[in-house]
C-alpha cells in the first residue's frame, strides 16, 4: 500500500501558513499581543515612552478599523471576527497578507508538485485566503473564552477597590494594571476614556457589543444604573459577580453534557469520508466501475452536503444558550 504524499504535502503548508501569520503577528507588534500573555499591552506602551494619549489613539484605531470595512462586500465576511479578535493587522494589511501567502503557496506547490497551473492557483488562493480566515476566526474564539474567564475576578478586583473606598475609575484603572490581557488592556483603555470625559456606562456598553458578550452588558447595565439613579454599586458588582460564576460554571456542565452529542455527529460525518479515503487507499480500483457514470459526481456531491448539514445541525442543537 502506497500513500500519495500530495495530501501530506497541503497539511504540512496549510499549518506552515498557520505558523507564518503568527510570526508575522508577533514580530510586527511585540510578544504583549499574544492573548494571554501576562504582559499588558497597554502597560507595554506606555512603558516605551509612549504618552497617556498616544496609547489610546493606537488602541483605539485598532479597536475600530476593521468595523470600519463591514460595508466592503468581501472583507464584510471576515471584519466581524477580526473586530472581535482585535486583530491589530489592518484590513489592508491582511489582504496583502492574503496575497503574499497565496504567491509563497504557488511558488511551493510549483516547486513540489507537477498539479496543473490552475490546479495550483486555486489551491494557492484557497489556502491562503482560508489560511488568515481561520487564523483570524481561531484568534476571536480564543480571545472571546479568555475575556469570558477573566472577567468574574476583574469584578471581584472591582468590588474590594470600591470597597475600601476608591472611585470607580480608580478601581477600574488598578484592576486593569493586575488583569493580564486580554481583558487588562481593555479595562485601562476604558478608564483612560473615562478619564478624558467619556461615559464610563457608554463606554462599556460599546466594549460590551464589539464583543457581543451578555455579561458585559449586565456589567455596563448595573454601571448606568447605578450613575442615573445611585446606590451601592460593590453589592451590586458583588451579586454580578456571583451570577456570572454561577452561569460560566452552568454553561461548562451543559459543554461537558452536550460533548457526546456533538463529537457523535462529527464522527457520524467524518466516518464515510476516512471509510473512503481507507478504501481508496487499499483497493484502488475499487471505485473505477462506478466513478465513470453519469451518476457518480451528483449523488456524491449531494452525500457531501447532507454530511456537513449533518455537522452544522448537531452543532445548531447543542448550542444551548445559558
Amino acid at each position: 500500500m502506497t500513500i500519495s504524499p500530495t495530501l501530506i504535502i497541503y497539511l504540512l503548508i496549510f499549518g506552515g501558513i498557520l505558523l507564518l501569520v503568527e510570526a508575522l503577528y508577533l514580530m510586527a507588534f511585540g510578544r504583549s499581543i499574544r492573548l494571554g500573555s501576562r504582559m499588558n499591552r497597554r502597560l507595554e506602551m506606555l512603558d516605551e515612552s509612549a504618552t497617556r494619549a498616544e496609547a489610546i489613539d493606537r488602541l483605539r484605531k485598532e479597536i475600530n478599523q476593521h468595523s470600519k470595512t463591514r460595508g466592503i462586500p468581501f472583507y464584510a465576511l471576515l471584519a466581524d471576527k477580526a473586530t472581535k479578535g482585535k486583530i491589530a493587522f489592518s484590513p489592508p494589511m491582511l489582504l496583502a497578507i492574503m496575497g503574499l501567502l497565496s504567491l509563497v503557496v504557488f511558488l511551493v506547490l510549483t516547486l513540489v508538485t507537477e498539479a496543473p497551473p490552475m490546479v495550483r492557483l486555486g489551491v494557492a488562493l484557497v489556502m491562503g485566503i482560508g489560511g488568515v480566515w481561520f487564523w483570524v476566526s481561531g484568534k476571536a474564539k480564543k480571545r472571546y473564552n479568555l475575556i469570558e474567564e477573566q472577567l468574574p475576578d476583574a469584578i471581584d478586583m472591582l468590588v474590594r477597590g470600591l470597597r475600601v473606598g476608591h472611585p470607580f475609575v480608580q478601581a477600574l484603572a488598578a484592576t486593569a494594571k493586575e488583569i493580564p490581557d486580554p481583558l487588562g488592556t481593555e479595562l485601562g483603555l476604558i478608564a483612560d476614556e473615562a478619564a478624558y470625559g467619556r461615559d464610563m456606562g457608554e463606554a462599556l456598553m460599546s466594549f460590551a457589543e464589539r464583543l457581543d458578550m451578555q455579561d458585559l452588558r449586565f456589567l455596563a447595565v448595573a454601571v448606568t444604573i447605578q450613575q442615573q439613579s445611585g446606590g451601592n454599586l460593590a453589592d451590586i458588582l458583588d451579586g454580578l459577580s456571583k451570577v456570572v460564576r454561577a452561569r460560566f460554571k452552568l454553561f461548562r456542565k451543559v459543554r461537558a453534557i452536550t460533548a457526546e452529542a456533538k463529537w457523535s455527529g462529527t464522527f457520524l460525518s467524518a466516518f464515510p469520508i476516512a471509510a473512503m479515503l481507507m478504501i481508496s487507499l487499499l483497493k484502488p480500483d475499487y471505485y473505477d466501475e462506478v466513478k465513470e457514470t453519469a451518476l457518480f459526481i451528483p449523488v456524491s456531491i449531494v452525500v457531501f452536503a447532507f454530511l456537513g448539514l449533518n455537522v452544522l445541525y448537531m452543532r445548531k442543537m447543542v448550542n444551548i444558550q445559558v
